[in-house]
């Protein structure tokens, strides 16, 4: 794993946690265009655990297909980042401080404010990116976070990843996002937008489930 410097960037759109809102497919911030999927992956106490594993270690990044590198943690340990309740309504955050965990690689965990870089393509279209976590959650029934870019990407915007254990068993994968374009080919042509975040969900849902799938 390579580290870089901790760089105080703020991210580059002004609707900060709007993958949150109830409303997003319906009220999108200005010049983004939303997207929403959510995806049984399985029942019980075990999967629901398993595929948070796998969510907060980054899985679903590098199972799309893309690098993950130069991953930097927030400075500070008491940085908490942005926290919302299931209705998308802020709340205080979950805890103050948190122990930095680390996969085989030594690569930092998904954490509150953590700045990553992350390379590659998706069908021919760039996907590099200069991200921030927004907000990381881990409760009992409830885990998940948002990106936000930074800068260095084709668009800008947002993207949560939750996963939610149901009282009916059920486990749920949903992921949120929001895209304004950036690059001049994305402006002129909006449906690329589309079919980027099409497949990108796709290849999100496939690595965090890649045994057992069903549609919404």
């Amino acid at each position: 794993m390579r580290r870089g410097n901790f760089r105080d960037d703020t991210v580059d759109y002004a609707a900060v946690g709007a993958t949150q809102a109830a409303d997003l497919m319906h009220y999108p911030p200005e010049r983004s265009i939303p997207a929403e999927e959510s995806w049984r992956i399985g029942s019980g106490e075990a999967r629901f655990l398993g595929a948070g594993e796998a969510l907060m270690s980054w899985t679903a990044q590098r199972g799309a297909g893309l690098t993950v590198k130069d991953v930097r943690p927030a400075a500070g340990p008491m940085y908490s980042g942005v926290s919302f309740d299931g209705e998308g309504n802020p709340i205080a955050p979950s805890r103050s401080e948190s122990d930095l965990r680390y996969d085989a690689d030594g690569t930092p965990y998904v954490g509150a404010g953590t700045t990553i870089r992350v390379d590659g393509r998706v069908r021919g279209l760039r996907a590099d990116a200069e991200l921030r976590v927004i907000f990381a959650v881990e409760e009992p029934r409830r885990i998940g976070f948002a990106l936000g870019t930074v800068g260095d990407s084709v668009v800008s915007g947002e993207e949560s990843f939750m996963l939610e254990w149901h009282d009916n068993d059920e486990v749920w994968f949903t992921v949120r996002a929001f895209d304004a374009p950036s690059s001049f080919v994305y402006r002129l042509l909006p449906g690329l937008i589309r079919r980027r975040r099409r497949e990108l969900f796709t290849r999100y849902l496939r690595a965090i489930s890649p045994l057992y799938t069903t549609p919404a």
